[in-house]
């Protein structure tokens, strides 16, 4: 089953050290149940950007967290086992727990902001919270970040990225 896991350039740079993401469990997104269940007529393609869209956010909230790592959000799309991912009750749709680490080999790609959204990113991650909360202007801000597409990478590429 693919996952996605919302990081920042910083957290990368850590599970590079390490190997991988983990020791589980591990906050992700994937296409849950619950995700087909509110996208009827939505094709697996959409599903998928779905997961990986709610996988941004999480991002945004992980760079609101720590001001010191670049403001580009991170998403890493790895593929993991379908018996060690478990939905959430609460939260996303696409919300889900990964019940063991996540090696750099299972990874199949990494989404990245390009730097010219570093700003927007920026005001993003100040007003996630607020979005959160139902804060309308807040969303608003949130979503101008969502209007940036992110950029795919495959793993081979993860050291450029972090240079």
């Amino acid at each position: 089953m693919r996952v996605y896991l919302g990081t920042t350039l910083g957290g990368l740079a850590e599970a590079v050290k390490q190997g991988g993401f983990g020791p589980g469990p591990l906050g992700a997104h994937a296409v849950t149940p619950r995700l087909r269940e509110w996208y009827v007529e939505g094709d697996i393609e959409e599903l998928e950007y779905a997961a990986l869209s709610e996988a941004a956010k999480a991002s945004l909230r992980l760079l609101a967290a720590d001001d010191k790592t670049p403001r580009r959000r991170v998403v890493v799309a790895a593929d993991v086992e379908d018996s060690d991912v478990q939905q959430t009750a609460d939260g996303p749709r696409s919300q889900a727990t990964v019940a063991r680490a996540i090696t750099i080999q299972q990874i199949q790609a990494v989404h990245v902001d390009e730097e010219d959204a570093t700003d927007t990113v920026d005001k993003a991650a100040n007003a996630i919270q607020k979005a959160d909360q139902g804060d309308e202007d807040a969303e608003f801000v949130v979503d101008e970040a969502e209007g940036y597409e992110l950029l795919w990478f495959a793993r081979q590429e993860i050291p450029d990225l972090l240079h």
